[in-house]
């Protein structure tokens, strides 16, 4: 009953008051929270007003003049949905009068509409087909002589969506979407009266316009005026599942809309706690790389890389893949393979793969991608709070007063809850952003934040450090937190490291490259805040000191008392959509599921119970690790499941040179990837709408994904690792992915009352759940931390080994854009490309003029690793000498200029701080080259083997 209720369109949205008022609806007593509106009591008592410009997502708006009601002792008709109800209230919702008006209203709205409904792509899902209905209009007096809009052209530029003007009804519910929803405020209401019409920026085209292509004006249009061009093409889907969006670490929920196994389109779920019925270009429309005609979808094998590759079956491929591990380790030993986590795949299937190199393969060496993100996220929480993820629900944003952001770009990466974020702070949030480059958020439509403190890259810990300065110098700690909350004598040390001179912000400035004034005010500004959040992202991780400031950043939450409550806290941003569940379920060489350590024996005993094989008691090798031991011959095989090595981790001559020094290279991918040029086996991978399984968000969130359709290739990836497991002579016995989380459930405290029946029942469920937390724990550290006192850490600035000289004098930082995620083998098949179809350097106009590049000019890019060559942009956005660059398309070649150097602590890269030289070129450096000719031979051996 309750789904149903929330699953329902109440009109208007929901009152968070808790004084409950009773009135009278059509003769039934109703008793909802104060302000609360007629429309939505109304409904909540099973009684539904006719409406066109209202909706639970949006705050009420009355004009649409459906919704009139009648109370007693009031004058006229008001709109139930601008109405709020008042106690011993008497509304009548149905009479002959109200019967007129709103059939004289929807005899208006049809005068000037296309009658089309039989070949309208809306007919069947129509608001303002249903209202025609519900009130009764059988015919139209006014014809359509005179003046009307309906020889108004369509807008086609969008690649997702078509915008039919002649259909709009100017109920303003787009508009209103892209401004409460999104925060965008692309679109407006251009003209009074009859010339009134919805318009993207100042009459432009959609997609000449600021618009972010997010879909929440389709999604508010009750009308066919903004439509799928999947639906138009396809219609209306048959029915829905719901699942989970693949893209980057919000976890939106999404509804599969369904005509047999082809979907139609997605749509986010109104019930989906992490994202609240919205979503962004990704989620909402760039799903089309599931059936992209570049699809693997058979086994290959070759024995070497310039072999053509032959298609076999599945057996002789697994067949093929267990003897060459095995020959492999019997030549070399044992240690000699390894394995590689998915942070795209899910948690069941990542568990498999660390259980098959520890149980079936006899060692530690398996890694995931979270060691070139946010493993110090990881490592320096552990250390202060005492647990390795983020502390909050995205929904705590709402009740911050004062937003840090730190080397994140929410607008970019994690879109959804940037327009949460972007809600909070349009209603009187204070906003600090450290970053080194102007992002959307420094000042967007309504938004500006109060101080953005624009550091050098590398400096991170600097800043951080001068911050607590002020906090401690100027009397602003919480010292009543600190005394009940944290150690005394670890607090007692780290005061006196931040009290010292050298972190003032006037020593530091020299090194941060920001005002000391700047920086004492953001600080009084956040220690004052009543509720401080802080939200963090791969420009604090990716350091030579990322786990520091990670620990820095724990320091500041601390001694400012924003830890365990709504509205505060500190949040890591994780880039992809399960690189929190890939950690937590046991991808460290170190780490067990539950981040125990393998050299603890009495875990350690428990797993050996479980899986019934001895486990080695030492850790295996990191990523970076087994590049090494490749090119000293000690590494010689690798099972990659879902992550393309080659073109995101940093130095990529070295990757492919231990890529080529190996033996037997696995990998399973839905695509012929850039790791997989350099594989031997290669495995067909599922995409996330053909298996079932969960991922797990940046809060903590469990969610789970469900097949919409089977898989291409006959297997889910799960299947595909039980099948390897089982050739290696280790037997994994699973028929279903809940059996696995089962198995998870038993061994791992964190996760032990999850399982698919409660994630059904719940929606999803964030840990730890356990019987102390049976639903859950939104919010981390409440009472105590889970460490027992928190920790504070004395966080020494040491500047990294990445210098500029005047042979490099530039400091390149690279990070991602809206509309493409990470190495863009999923948005580049998609018409994503339209807004992004090659990554470009920002720089600025001084450093541009002072090398004579123009805008758009193609310029080399030196590093001490490396060279490429991109196209430039000269913008403001950088500050002088640091540039930019993303990192979607392999022919950029971003990481064959990033260096090996990495955090002290985690051997995470440090992407953000590469020193290099940006100079005019006139063609393509000699790695591009290289990668063209390489490039166009694997093509082709991919395209023999699919013609034989």
């Amino acid at each position: 009953m309750i789904e149903t209720i929330l699953s329902r369109d109440l009109g208007t949205p929901i009152s968070l008051a808790t004084e409950l008022i009773t009135l009278t609806i059509d003769g039934s007593a109703v008793t909802v929270p104060a302000g609360t509106s007629v429309m939505r009591a109304a409904a909540l008592g099973a009684i539904n007003i006719p409406k066109l410009c209202a909706t639970d997502s949006l705050e009420p708006f009355g004009s649409c003049r459906l919704c009139l009601v009648e109370i007693e002792g009031r004058r006229g008709y008001p709109a139930s949905c601008t109405t709020p109800v008042e106690a011993g209230m008497v509304v009548r919702t149905q009479s002959n009068k109200l019967q007129q008006l709103r059939k004289g209203v929807m005899e208006l709205y049809i005068s000037d509409h296309p009658l089309d409904c039989l070949t309208c792509p809306a007919n069947g899902n129509c608001e303002l087909q249903d209202m025609a209905g519900v009130t009764g209009l059988r015919e139209v007096r006014y014809g359509y002589d005179g003046a009307n809009h309906l020889a108004l052209k369509k807008d086609e530029s969008n690649p997702y969506f078509t915008f039919d003007s002649s259909k709009c009804i100017v109920c303003n519910r787009c508009v209103r979407a892209c401004e409460e929803t999104q925060g965008t405020f692309a679109l407006t209401i251009s003209g009074r009266g009859f010339d009134a019409r919805v318009s993207a920026g100042q009459d432009e085209t959609f997609m000449a316009s600021e618009c972010v292509s997010c879909g929440a004006c389709v999604e508010a249009c009750p009308t066919a005026t903004l439509t799928e061009k999947s639906i138009i093409w396809l219609g209306q889907a048959e029915h829905k599942i719901t699942t989970t969006c693949a893209y980057c670490g919000v976890g939106c929920s999404l509804d599969a809309e369904m005509k047999g196994n082809q979907v139609v389109r997605m749509v986010p779920t109104k019930t989906g706690k992490a994202n609240e019925g919205h979503a962004c270009v990704k989620g909402r429309f760039a799903w089309g790389y599931a059936t992209h005609k570049d699809r693997i979808t058979k086994p290959m094998i070759r024995a070497k890389i310039t072999d053509p590759w032959r298609e076999v079956s599945w057996d002789e491929a697994l067949d093929y893949a267990a003897s060459e591990f095995r020959r492999i380790q019997a030549k070399h030993g044992v240690d000699a393979i390894g394995g590689i986590v998915s942070s795209r795949c899910t948690n069941e299937e990542g568990y498999l793969v660390q259980k098959l190199v520890r149980a079936a393969f006899g060692n530690n060496n398996v890694d995931t991608c979270a060691r070139v993100c946010h493993s110090p996220t990881g490592y320096g929480l552990k250390q202060t709070l005492g647990e390795s993820a983020g502390t909050q629900t995205f929904k705590s944003v709402e009740q911050a007063d004062v937003i840090m952001v730190i080397g994140a770009n929410p607008t970019d990466g994690h879109p959804v809850f940037a327009s949460r974020m972007k809600k909070r702070l349009r209603q009187g949030a204070k906003l600090i952003v450290i970053d080194p480059r102007r992002i959307d958020l420094v000042k967007s439509p309504h938004i500006e934040a109060q101080y953005h403190l624009q550091l050098r890259p590398g400096t991170n810990v600097a800043m951080v450090s001068s911050l607590a300065h002020v906090i401690v110098s100027e009397g602003l700690l919480d010292e009543a937190f600190i005394a009940a909350r944290c150690d005394a004598r670890a607090f007692d040390q780290w005061r006196a490291f931040v009290l010292q001179p050298e972190n003032s912000p006037e020593q530091m400035a020299a090194i941060t490259g920001v005002p000391a004034q700047q920086v004492r005010e953001a600080a009084r500004l956040f220690a004052a805040a009543g509720n401080g959040a802080i939200y963090y992202g791969l420009g604090v991780t990716e350091h030579a000191q990322g786990s520091t400031a990670v620990m820095g950043i724990a320091n500041l939450a601390m001694a400012t008392g924003n830890i365990g409550r709504d509205g505060v806290g500190v949040n890591p941003l994780r880039g992809q959509n399960n690189v929190q569940g890939s950690c937590d379920i046991g991808s460290f060489p170190h780490e067990l599921p539950g981040y125990r350590h393998v050299s603890d024996s009495t875990v350690r005993m428990q797993f050996e119970a479980a899986w019934g094989v001895e486990l080695q008691a030492e850790p295996g090798l990191r990523i970076p690790n087994m590049f090494e031991a490749a090119l000293d011959g000690s590494f010689m095989g690798l099972y990659c499941q879902g992550e393309d090595i080659v073109q995101s981790d940093p130095n990529t001559q070295h990757v492919t040179a231990a890529l080529a020094a190996m033996e037997c290279i696995v990998v399973q991918d839905i695509f012929l990837n850039e790791t997989a040029k350099y594989a031997h086996v290669l495995l067909p991978g599922s995409s996330f709408l053909e298996k079932d399984g969960t991922f797990t968000n940046a809060e903590r969130r469990i969610s789970r994904v469900r097949k919409v359709m089977p898989p291409q290739a006959g297997y889910a990836d799960w299947e595909v690792t039980v099948a390897l497991s089982n050739r290696l002579g280790y037997p994994m016995t699973y028929t279903h992915p809940s059996e696995i989380m089962d198995e998870i459930a038993r061994l791992t405290p964190t996760f032990a009352g999850v399982s698919y029946a409660r994630l059904d029942q719940m929606g999803s469920l964030q840990w730890p759940v356990n019987d102390l937390a049976p639903d859950g724990t939104p919010t981390m550290h409440m009472d105590a931390f889970v460490r027992g006192k928190g920790r504070f850490i004395i966080t020494q600035y040491v500047a990294t080994d990445e210098k500029v000289t005047k042979k490099y004098p530039l400091i390149l930082t690279t990070g991602r854009i809206l509309s493409q995620y990470n190495v863009g083998a999923q948005t580049r098949r998609t018409e994503n490309v339209r807004w992004h179809a090659e990554d470009r350097l920002e720089i600025h106009p001084h450093d541009a003029e002072e090398r004579g590049i123009e805008d758009g000019a193609w310029v080399g890019i030196h590093s001490r690793a490396g060279e490429t060559v991109l196209r430039a942009q000269v913008t403001e956005r950088m500050q002088p000498g640091v540039v930019y660059t993303t990192f979607h398309f392999p022919e950029s070649g971003a990481n064959v200029i990033t260096t090996e150097n990495s955090d002290w602590a985690t051997n995470c890269p440090e992407y953000k701080v590469t020193a290099v030289q940006v100079m005019p070129v006139q063609q393509q450096s000699a790695w591009q080259l290289e990668y063209a000719t390489f490039n166009e031979e694997q093509l082709k051996l991919a395209d023999t083997a699919a013609a034989l």
